[in-house]
C-alpha cells in the first residue's frame, strides 16, 4: 500500500512538471514571435507594412511637355491604370532654376512619403554649376527608370538638312546660330548640345545658348526666335510627326526602332562620334520611411513589367533602365564625379 502510494506521487509530479515545461516553452515561444515582429524579422516584408494613405503628388521640375513632364505623367499614368498603386498619382510642374525650383519645394517635404520627383542628369549638373544649393544627396533616390536621349531640332523649312551642315556653320561663326534649351545654362539641354558639336570640332566656348525655362523652347523654335532646339526624343517625335521639325540627330549609339524614330539619323552616322543618355528615375524628399521607398521602389518595377508600359515605352523611344533604391544611390555618385570632370574640361 505504501509503495503504491509513492508511485502515484511521483506520477502525479510527473505530470506537473511535464506541464510547466509545455507552460514555459508557449512562453518562450510567443516571446520569441513577440521579438522577431519588433525587430523586423518576420516573413512579412517591408514593402508589405506600408501603402500610401492620401493622394501622392509627383513634381515635374519643368512646364509641361517636356521629358520630365511626360516621364512623369506617363509612369503615374500606368500605375493608375493597372492598379498598382490605389491612390491618385498627381503630376504637378513647377519649372524655373533648370530644376531647383521644385527641388526646393521637394526639399520642404522631409519626411513626407506621398511626394515624389522626376529626375535626370540636371539634378547633378545643376549644382555643379552653382544654380542651386540642393544635389541628389540631398534626396531620397527611389528608383531608376528609363534611358532616353537627346535630339537636336530645327524647323521644317530650316537651310540645316543634316547636322554636319549644323556643325558646319557653327565652325564657320559660332555666334551665328541660337540654340534653345528648357534647362539653364550648364545644365542637361545645353551640355548635350555642347558635347556633341565639341566632338564636331566646334569652339564651343562662344555658342550662342538660349535658357527657355518656362518650359517655351519647342514655341520658341516654331515662332523663330532660335535656330536649333536641345530637348529630349520624346518632346521631338511629337513635333516631327506632325510635319513641324527636322530632326538632325539623336545621341543613340544606334537608330532606334520604332514607327517616326527610326527615322532620325544618330551622330556617329553623320561622322560624330558621341553619344549622351539622358537617364531618368524618381526620387523623394530627404528622411521617407525606409518601408515607403520599398514601397515605391516594388511598384515601379512592378509596372515596368506590364504591357501597358511597354507600350508607352516604345511609342517615346524610351529604353528599360530599372535601378534599385541602392543601385540608383551607387549611380547618381559616380555620374556626379564624371559630370564633375566634363564641365571642367569645357570651361564651365
Amino acid at each position: 500500500m505504501k509503495i503504491w502510494k509513492q508511485n502515484l506521487l511521483f506520477l502525479m509530479l510527473l505530470v506537473l512538471s511535464m506541464i510547466l515545461a509545455a507552460c514555459g516553452g508557449t512562453s518562450e515561444t510567443s516571446q520569441s514571435a513577440s521579438n522577431s515582429a519588433a525587430d523586423g524579422s518576420s516573413e512579412q516584408t517591408n514593402s508589405d507594412s506600408w501603402k500610401p494613405e492620401k493622394p501622392i503628388e509627383v513634381i515635374a521640375p519643368a512646364g509641361a511637355g517636356g521629358g520630365w513632364d511626360t516621364t512623369a505623367r506617363t509612369v503615374a499614368k500606368v500605375l493608375e491604370e493597372e492598379k498598382i498603386i490605389d491612390k491618385r498619382m498627381a503630376v504637378v510642374n513647377k519649372p524655373g532654376g533648370g530644376g531647383a525650383v521644385g527641388w526646393a519645394y521637394v526639399d520642404s517635404k522631409k519626411g513626407d512619403n506621398h511626394t515624389l520627383f522626376v529626375t535626370s542628369p540636371p539634378i547633378l549638373f545643376v549644382p555643379l554649376n552653382g544654380q542651386s544649393d540642393l544635389g541628389h544627396e540631398d534626396f531620397t533616390p527611389i528608383a531608376g527608370v528609363i534611358a532616353d536621349y537627346a535630339a537636336f531640332v530645327v524647323k521644317a523649312d530650316s537651310p540645316y538638312d543634316t547636322m554636319n551642315d549644323l556643325v558646319d556653320a557653327l565652325k564657320e561663326d559660332p555666334k551665328s546660330v541660337s540654340v534653345a534649351g528648357v534647362s539653364a545654362p550648364g545644365s542637361m539641354d545645353h551640355m548635350q548640345f555642347v558635347k556633341a558639336v565639341k566632338a564636331g570640332g566646334v569652339d564651343v566656348k562662344q555658342l550662342k545658348y538660349v535658357s527657355a525655362q518656362d518650359g517655351g523652347g519647342m514655341t520658341m523654335l516654331l515662332g523663330g526666335k532660335v535656330d536649333v532646339y536641345s530637348t529630349g526624343l520624346a518632346e521631338a517625335v511629337e513635333q516631327a510627326r506632325a510635319g513641324k521639325v527636322k530632326v538632325l540627330a539623336i545621341t543613340a549609339p544606334e537608330r532606334l526602332e520604332g514607327e517616326t524614330i527610326s527615322e532620325f539619323p544618330t551622330l556617329k552616322e553623320q561622322g560624330i562620334d558621341d553619344e549622351f543618355i539622358v537617364w531618368r528615375g524618381f526620387m523623394g524628399p530627404a528622411d521617407m520611411d525606409p518601408a515607403a521607398v520599398k514601397y515605391y521602389e516594388q511598384a515601379i518595377k512592378d509596372m515596368m513589367e506590364t504591357e501597358t508600359w511597354k507600350e508607352q515605352r516604345d511609342n517615346f523611344g524610351w529604353t528599360d533602365n530599372f535601378m534599385s533604391s541602392e543601385e540608383f544611390k551607387s549611380f547618381l555618385d559616380s555620374e556626379y564625379k564624371i559630370m564633375d570632370e566634363l564641365m571642367e574640361e569645357i570651361g564651365l
